[in-house]
């Protein structure tokens, strides 16, 4: 194989990686923010919070993005 095929391939992969994960990634991130404030404002430190809703959130987009996902996985493969 030629070098520059290879490393075009890998350029498209690691685009397509950061595509996919980018939703979930950003979205746990504001949601982490946003319980974060709410606890240090209401000074209550459960750690079990923060963690449930970014599960919530992560498991929606999953749901709602999956096939999103799985498609722009079929066209790159």
């Amino acid at each position: 194989m030629d070098p520059t095929l290879v490393s075009e391939i890998m350029r498209d992969a690691v685009g397509v990686c950061i595509k996919l994960g980018a939703p979930m990634l950003l979205l746990s991130m504001l949601v982490g923010v946003v319980v974060a404030i709410f606890q240090a404002v209401t000074q209550i430190h459960e750690q079990t919070i923060s963690f449930i809703l970014k599960l919530i959130v992560v498991v929606t987009v999953l749901l709602v993005g999956g096939s999103w996902m799985m498609g722009t996985l079929q066209d790159y493969a």
